[in-house]
């Protein structure tokens, strides 16, 4: 048996002189050392040797083993070494090549528009509130003096989890929530956020949009004060040139309530297709807080006053740029956002 291994030693380390790949030395390693391989099947026979022989031949058998597995590793790593040094080669880079010029991001125009809107209120003595976007019927509608059969409330319009739960359909109940926490004392608090509202897409809807709002609480509040805030906003969005005009209307939440409209950013205020000729469009409402309100907030409307108004952020975005379909905003379109890369 021991000239079986000295001969397959032999013959094993003459066939590895001559390997020329990988592969090969492979299929030589499974050949000789391998489950099934020619040591193994020799190594078998042991045995049948006695006492005395089998600790000489098991010694040979690992001596063979050694001097195979030593010849495949060094082969191995020559075609290791001889893989990456041609790998190297083959990849080498030019390092005096010019650089790829990696395409530059941009804020989201409504995220633009929304952190101008918080600048200039913050610059005003604002402060921010934010409140859950998932909200109760009382601080999204009983608290702001909508009772349980206004429209407002129907499960067409808007989004109920549960009868008392719902997506919230404007930021008006951050407000309440924040009178509340004052117990009493003044605030000058906007309110930015998503809303949900159940309407139809197309170019000047959607059923999630940006809503800030603002609200004013203390003594001598009057709408002169909400007037004259208004107009620093529209002036510091739109530019000096930009002048304001109030529309009596009706809002449950506000008495006296206002629609608010600015000069055309299109024609200035002389008419064309984007006003309708009228020279003004239409961006907020506005109004003096209601009593009941005020009361619901933990007020005294003996004592204090106060007014509030809201904004749709695509609605000062579309102004401002002159973007003509809301669904723009949200359809990822690359060739709509980069052209605010520039702005």
């Amino acid at each position: 048996m021991k000239e079986r291994l000295e001969a397959l030693r032999a013959e094993a380390l003459q066939e590895l002189q001559g390997v020329a790949g990988p592969q090969q030395l492979n299929d030589l390693r499974v050949k000789y050392l391998g489950k099934k391989g020619a040591l193994t099947e020799i190594l078998r026979g042991m045995g049948s040797l006695s006492a005395e022989e089998r600790p000489v031949i098991g010694q040979v058998g690992n001596e063979v083993r050694a001097a195979i597995e030593e010849v495949i590793e060094t082969k191995q790593a020559a075609f290791q070494q001889a893989e990456t040094e041609n790998r190297l080669r083959a990849e080498t880079i030019d390092v005096t090549l010019p650089g790829k010029k990696l395409a530059a991001g941009a804020v989201h125009p409504l995220n633009k528009v929304a952190q101008e809107i918080e600048d200039a209120f913050i610059g005003m003595g604002y402060s921010i509130a934010e409140g859950p976007e998932v909200e109760t019927d009382f601080f999204n509608f009983e608290a702001l003096n909508l009772p349980k059969n206004h429209p407002a409330r129907d499960m067409q319009d808007s989004f109920y989890v549960t009868d008392e739960i719902l997506m919230r359909t404007h930021t008006s109940p951050v407000q309440v929530r924040t009178m509340k926490a004052m117990n009493g004392k003044p605030v000058k608090v906007i309110c930015p956020g998503k809303v949900y509202r159940r309407d139809d897409d197309d170019a000047t809807h959607s059923f999630q949009f940006n809503q800030i709002e603002g609200l004013v609480i203390g003594p001598n509040i009057r709408m002169s004060d909400l007037k004259g805030t208004l107009l620093q906003f529209v002036q510091l969005m739109y530019g000096k040139q930009a002048q304001i005009r109030l529309r009596p209307s009706f809002f449950p939440f506000t008495e006296p309530s206002a629609e608010v409209d600015v000069t055309c950013v299109k024609c200035g205020g002389h008419g064309c297709r984007m006003c309708k000729h009228t020279g003004w469009i239409e961006i907020l409402g506005c109004g003096m807080v209601h009593p009941r309100v005020l009361e619901m907030g933990g007020y005294d409307p003996n004592e204090v006053s106060g007014f509030a108004f809201g904004m749709g952020v695509e609605r000062i975005a579309i102004l401002k740029y002159g973007i003509d379909d809301i669904r723009h905003f949200y359809t990822n379109d690359l060739r709509f956002l980069s052209q605010f890369v520039r702005m």
